[in-house]
């Protein structure tokens, strides 16, 4: 019930020469939504987030051996409340634009998240899972698989961003 099981993917570039062939995310995008986030605290990681007009707190458990799955805990708060807890929050701030874009299989969704600010160029994609044992189609999109690699999560780029990566 509080199982979070998500593969996380770094998304290709859009090359002019490869237009057509590559597909555009944001070309296929339903919904396009700003988001800002903070953390309070690491371990376990908890999360202020304002999507939106909405804010959310979120709990997140560690990252179990197959790097697939974790608990997650969240709560739908209002904005207000979470502009209050990001006065609360370690230094930095995760600030993208989220895409969902629908899977070809028809049931899934693509989660791509545009970065801003100290992470921008970085794109990456998410797709929720019902088991870890669950296939999907991959766009032409979809670059190098990342999940369990622990310098793409929001918590380590906050702290580590792109920016400074050599």
């Amino acid at each position: 019930m509080f199982q979070e099981i998500e593969r996380k993917f770094l998304v290709r570039p859009l090359v002019p020469s490869e237009r057509g062939k590559c597909g555009d995310f944001k070309a296929e995008a339903f919904k396009a939504t700003d988001i800002i986030q903070g953390y309070l605290s690491h371990r376990p990681t908890v999360r202020v987030r304002i999507k939106g007009d909405m804010g959310y707190l979120t709990i997140k458990g560690p990252v179990g051996p197959s790097g697939l799955s974790r608990f997650e805990w969240e709560k739908e708060i209002t904005k207000d409340e979470a502009l209050a807890l990001l006065q609360l929050a370690e230094p930095g701030r995760i600030e993208k634009t989220r895409y969902l874009v629908k899977n070809t299989d028809g049931i899934h969704t693509w989660e791509v998240d545009e970065f801003h600010g100290d992470n921008e160029g970085l794109v990456m994609a998410e797709i929720e899972l019902s088991s870890e044992a669950d296939t999907f189609d991959k766009p032409a999109w979809i670059g190098k698989e990342v999940t369990g690699d622990p310098r793409y999560y929001n918590s380590y780029l906050m702290k580590h961003p792109t920016k400074e990566w050599k």
